[in-house]
């Protein structure tokens, strides 16, 4: 097998995180184990190009309510919504309080139930009320939280693909990525990213400092309580978990950051 590059990383991250044109050359456990340290750098791009369509939704006149709604859209397009069609079909296999096997089941089913429209409602509700009230307080905060939610919802991704945490499934996106990262791997993308945004919002003031490093983490430990939960209820992971860790993390981090 030849050597992983950086590249192979960088191309499974984007290729499989975001609708970016790049072709995943390698789909082994070499490139996934890159790909998925690299995914907060996936996160980040999103996180970018969401603050920018908000940034120019509020310059064309419109209200904090508006550029939010253009925000968060952005994310939702840039995966083709696969993790809000994640988060949906994980709170389904959790709702249905069946047992694992059929749990799963219920979750590879192409509709929405209940449990699933209920979870995308709440949660994109609370993404749009956050972002609204952040860019209320001024543009550079609504843009920060865009940037600061996409990336380290990213980052639970990392965390949620780190060793020793088993796939629900011999076959699937969570079965490729299940267990790739070593823990210190993850550990060290979780400060770096912790580290990035504490530095990235010096300029806001020592307030938006404190609470950047509180979103970063809690939204990583809501994230890691989501987690936990699904591997007991479902064996392992899915890439249906994954999308709902990432819009676990991004709410929570998108709530956080709106307050005070």
């Amino acid at each position: 097998m030849p050597r992983t590059s950086p590249l192979d990383g960088l191309r499974f991250a984007f290729g499989t995180l975001t609708v970016f044109p790049v072709r995943v050359t390698r789909w082994d456990r070499e490139a996934a184990r890159g790909g998925m340290l690299w995914a907060p750098a996936a996160g980040l791009a999103v996180g970018t190009a969401a603050a920018a369509a908000g940034l120019v939704t509020l310059f064309l006149g419109a209200g904090g309510l508006l550029a939010a709604v253009a925000t968060v859209a952005v994310p939702a397009v840039l995966t083709r919504g696969l993790h809000l069609d994640g988060l949906a079909d994980t709170a389904d296999g959790l709702g249905s309080g069946k047992p694992a096997e059929d749990a799963l089941r219920i979750m590879k089913q192409s509709d929405i139930g209940p449990f699933g429209v209920i979870a995308l409602v709440l949660t994109l509700f609370a993404q749009v009320a956050a972002l609204a009230q952040a860019y209320d307080a001024s543009w550079a905060r609504g843009a920060w939280a865009a940037v600061v939610s996409a990336t380290v919802a990213r980052l639970a991704l990392t965390l949620a693909a780190r060793a020793g945490v088993p796939a629900a499934r011999p076959e699937g996106l969570g079965a490729a990525v299940a267990g790739v990262v070593p823990m210190r791997g993850a550990l060290l993308a979780a400060v770096a990213v912790a580290g990035a945004a504490a530095a990235g919002s010096v300029s806001l003031g020592p307030y938006d400092v404190a609470r950047t490093v509180l979103a970063v983490v809690l939204a990583l430990g809501a994230a890691e309580a989501l987690l936990r939960h699904c591997t007991r209820r479902f064996g392992g992971v899915t890439g249906d978990v994954f999308g709902g860790l990432a819009e676990t993390a991004a709410t929570t981090a998108l709530v956080v950051l709106s307050l005070g």
